[in-house]
């Protein structure tokens, strides 16, 4: 990751008015036309695709330095995902083609963009193959691991993932029923691998998750 780029980033997106969402709100829907580039100050936001059926696959979870959404501001095609915030959250929000603008003439920013793209690409790879090949212990454990690597910090405890995740979250992230996420979940506190810190899932032994994560 680029420092530098990052710093102008951040930089570019301070001078934009500063929006706040309260956690469990839904605030770009299918076909809605964003009113900008949102840059995330704050908090973590999921997109999301809803089935027929009415049931909720997670597919990506934004963190604070994420932008979205990249297709339209490149393309200018409305998104076809739902977007929730998963905790309060603070948004800066950019005008499209200032933010185009801004990506033209700062090559080491364009090349950022691009590394966010790819690194989000490389996740949705991953999970699509836990989610085809694992059983629901080792799609719990992958994620767990996932999300650890990804939105964690090392704690005395352990590894802690810093979304507060209910267990619907992670049932939707998974791909399985609530139910059997709380099962799951308390078998791996139960031998010790994961532990709590409030809400927040603390890894207490990554390499026994791995383990469990290669179980199918």
């Amino acid at each position: 990751m680029n420092n530098l780029a990052i710093e102008k980033l951040e930089k570019f997106f301070s001078q934009f008015k500063t929006v706040h969402y309260k956690k469990g709100e839904t605030f770009l829907r299918p076909g809605d036309m964003p009113q900008g580039i949102h840059f995330l100050k704050k908090g973590y936001i999921r997109l999301y695709s809803l089935s027929s059926e009415g049931q909720d696959l997670t597919l990506v979870i934004y963190k604070p330095g994420d932008f979205f959404p990249v297709v339209w501001g490149f393309t200018g095609t409305p998104s076809i995902y739902y977007f929730e915030t998963l905790s309060p959250v603070e948004i800066q929000r950019a005008n499209k083609e200032e933010f185009g603008k801004f990506i033209d003439e700062n090559i080491d920013v364009f090349k950022e963009v691009n590394y966010h793209i790819i690194h989000r690409f490389q996740m949705a790879l991953k999970r699509m193959e836990y989610l085809v090949f694992g059983n629901a212990n080792a799609k719990l454990a992958s994620i767990l691991l996932i999300c650890g690597r990804d939105f964690g910090i090392d704690t005395s405890k352990g590894r802690e993932i810093q979304i507060p995740f209910a267990h619907k979250d992670i049932a939707s992230l998974v791909g399985v029923t609530r139910e059997t996420v709380s099962l799951e979940l308390k078998k791996l506190e139960k031998i010790k691998i994961i532990g709590y810190n409030g809400r927040r899932i603390v890894i207490r032994n990554e390499k026994a998750l791995e383990k469990e994560a290669l179980l199918s």
